[in-house]
């Protein structure tokens, strides 16, 4: 019996991609563990169905799903809440950004159960000297070891309760978006249930590494939103 419904979407990326599939084979616990592969290069799609047999992880190509361009987030989370309400069991999304600790998921599972009328729960993020970086900069200063929190909580590795996903149907998720954290996130408060933000468990984040066009945003702010405003990129 699977504990979870681990994904993790691929637009290449390759080496932090294999990165976040290795630290996601390592960990502790039962999961099926399947990883979107959205319009990524040849050489990543080669890449990524050798690996699928090594590491065990179902490679779904959206190229033979859709014909759609990427980014595909919508499809990818319609696909998988079907497959985790088809089993009964949580999702829980890691980015091809994030590595996770041999724990992580474990734990993510545990606070789930534990939480007051869980929705959501996520591990912060933090850089490579272990300290809180995007997009959690905001709990810097916390106290807290859980925060309980109205803020959206990003997908860089989170947990969708089955309370949420029996009750919000992702075929509801607008189209003329790009990513859906605050979505579902503001979505879970209104259904009653609660997000949370755990402080004491990080996971690495190599922010935007999945998506290097977003580092202009610190790079170069005007062909960032250039790009945002006028080519309708990362819309939220």
């Amino acid at each position: 019996m699977y504990e979870a419904l681990v994904i993790t979407p691929v637009k290449d990326s390759l080496n932090t991609t294999i990165e976040t599939i290795q630290s996601i084979y390592k960990s502790d616990g039962k999961f099926h563990y399947c990883v979107f592969n959205d319009f990524s290069t040849e050489e990543t799609t080669r890449q990524l169905k050798k690996m699928s047999s090594e590491y065990n992880f179902e490679l779904i190509n959206l190229q033979e799903i859709t014909e759609t361009p990427s980014p595909n987030y919508r499809l990818v989370l319609q696909m998988a809440q079907q497959k985790a309400l088809n089993l009964n069991i949580p999702l829980i999304i890691v980015e091809s950004d994030v590595e996770v600790k041999n724990d992580t998921l474990s734990e993510l599972i545990r606070h789930s159960k534990e939480l007051n009328h869980c929705g959501m729960v996520a591990a912060v993020t933090n850089d490579r000297e272990g300290k809180i970086n995007f997009p959690y900069l905001n709990f810097k200063s916390s106290k807290k070891n859980i925060a309980k929190t109205r803020h959206s909580l990003s997908f860089c590795c989170t947990l969708l309760t089955t309370e949420l996903l029996k009750q919000y149907d992702f075929n509801t998720l607008s189209a003329e978006k790009h990513w859906y954290d605050v979505s579902i996130s503001r979505k879970s408060i209104q259904l009653g249930l609660n997000n949370y933000l755990i402080l004491t468990m990080g996971v690495l984040h190599k922010p935007h590494s999945s998506r290097p066009w977003k580092q202009l945003k610190y790079q170069n702010p005007v062909k960032y939103y250039f790009q945002k405003l006028i080519k309708r990129l990362d819309r939220i």
